[in-house]
């Protein structure tokens, strides 16, 4: 039965997870490709940093609406197919972009482009747990994740950098014709899906899997780590280049671009935990990460930059090594015909987090400062931390009563 499962080592293992990460290398980039230019975009139309958030929030609030949707009709087609156009139409936003001179114009697309994503994430999730053999999941998962932090460095580096040379629009439609490219590859390295399970769709089905999915107390606590984590970091992260670009650090668009190298912590980290999680007690790994966030988070409020910039590494760092252990626990813990169901119900309150979180981010920022953006996300985090602890002893009453 293992040889039915992508396994390693092996030329399909590496080409397969090397496409994955390509996927999710351009829903990174294309996602958060506004994050870097809310202070341009909020300059150029004469908004608060809150409403030019709004181009981030648009595209995560929609792709985390759809997410549901999509996933219920996963189970009909292959799932390469729709990962596939999910990409493609994406990448075609974000050059579509270039040609925008217009607020709610460009929140329209980003509101496309969000909905266009939602077929990706959690059928790449679902994609994961069906194909790939279970003692390497929390490595593969990891690699996936990893493919995130790199897409998002990449694509602030790219937008951000170029914004400084280029209009803003024009920067993120040239990231649109890499993620093109990038897709292209996507599409001729994965394999097609071989263990999907094509249940006809009811309504009675659609409703027995929400309902078992939303009664599992194990499900639901890491739905809401996922909303916490996720909203906390955006929070962070929108709005993190706005005091370096005013006095007394003066920096540029381009050396605020630059920052957000500290992605790569991210890319270690997803990996290295994952891997960690496999071996040790998961609620243990997870916990650690949370703290990490906190005390990054911490430091952040340091006058000095070179703290500024360790504590956004250690918030980075323990973000991604956090969202990959709870991830993959979801597919652990989902029944077998339900795991796309429930990756999207995960990845749902996920980019939800991102979307509501990250704007409320703003209103903070306006009337507390940075101390206040830091201290909501303290608290949030602190919550994920109580539930962490939580997960161990849930998980095991959840396993007594499925057994």
């Amino acid at each position: 039965m293992d040889m039915e499962y992508i396994s390693p080592p092996g030329k399909l293992y590496r080409k397969t997870i090397l496409a994955l990460f390509f996927g999710s290398f351009v829903t990174f980039a294309d996602l958060y490709s506004t994050q870097p230019v809310i202070p341009v975009i909020a300059e150029q139309f004469h908004i608060l940093p809150a409403k030019a958030s709004l181009a981030l929030s648009f595209s995560t609030g929609m792709l985390a609406i759809c997410l549901f949707i999509i996933s219920i009709f996963s189970g009909i087609g292959d799932r390469k197919r729709i990962m596939g156009t999910a990409l493609t139409l994406s990448a075609l936003c974000s050059i579509s972009v270039s040609f925008v001179h217009s607020l709610p114009l460009l929140l329209a697309i980003r509101a496309v482009q969000g909905a266009a994503l939602a077929g990706f994430p959690s059928i790449a999730m679902a994609y994961i747990t069906e194909e790939f053999h279970p003692k390497s999941l929390g490595y593969v998962i990891g690699i996936y994740v990893s493919g995130s932090s790199i897409g998002g460095l990449a694509g602030r580096l790219i937008v951000g950098s170029l914004s400084d040379f280029l209009n803003w629009n024009i920067a993120i439609g040239c990231l649109g014709a890499l993620s093109l490219l990038i897709s292209m590859a996507f599409w001729m390295m994965l394999p097609s899906s071989k263990h999907i399970m094509a249940n006809p769709i009811s309504l009675r089905s659609i409703k027995s899997s929400l309902i078992h999915n939303l009664r599992n107390r194990g499900l639901l606590i890491l739905y809401t780590i996922g909303f916490l984590l996720m909203g906390s970091f955006v929070a962070v992260y929108n709005y993190a280049g706005i005091p370096l670009m005013e006095p007394p650090y003066n920096l540029s668009q381009t050396l605020v671009g630059f920052i957000f190298i500290i992605y790569l912590a991210g890319t270690f980290s997803s990996a290295w935990m994952g891997k960690l999680a496999d071996r040790m007690d998961r609620t243990r790994v997870i916990s650690a990460g949370i703290m990490l966030m906190i005390t990054g988070g911490a430091l952040t409020l340091s006058g000095s930059i070179v703290m500024k910039i360790a504590g956004l590494t250690a918030f980075t760092f323990g973000f991604f090594g956090s969202h990959s252990i709870a991830s993959s626990w979801v597919g652990i813990l989902a029944n077998k015909n339900e795991k796309a169901q429930a990756s999207s119900f995960y990845l749902l309150f996920y980019y939800a987090g991102s979307s509501l979180i990250g704007a409320a981010g703003g209103v903070f920022l306006h009337s507390y400062g940075w101390g206040g953006v830091i201290g909501a996300a303290g608290i949030l985090l602190a919550s994920a931390f109580v539930l962490a602890l939580f997960i161990g002893k849930t998980e095991s009453a959840f396993l007594r009563e499925d057994s």
